[in-house]
């Protein structure tokens, strides 16, 4: 006699697992013409401050982030500074 009754036997279907879930992809918002100006002359006066080149593209990168957002320029640079 068997361990297994016939009521026991489990079939051997694939489970399907469960499709992922897709992110959605976040849209790309553009800067208008007065962010980026203001934005220029934000990054002219990190340059005058001593900013290096690498510390410059790290803090306009985070800036424009921000920006994008609909943060002004004083608001992203004391989110990133302070």
């Amino acid at each position: 006699m068997s361990d297994y009754s016939e009521s026991e036997v489990v079939s051997e279907q694939p489970v399907s697992e469960p499709a992922p879930v897709e992110k959605k992809k976040r849209e790309g918002v553009k800067m208008t013409d007065k962010q980026k100006s203001d934005l220029n002359k934000h990054m002219e006066k990190m340059k005058k401050g001593g900013m290096s080149p690498s510390e410059m593209k790290s803090h306009r990168m985070k800036m424009m982030s921000r920006m994008r957002k609909g943060m002004s320029v004083n608001k992203s640079h004391k989110d990133i500074m302070g």
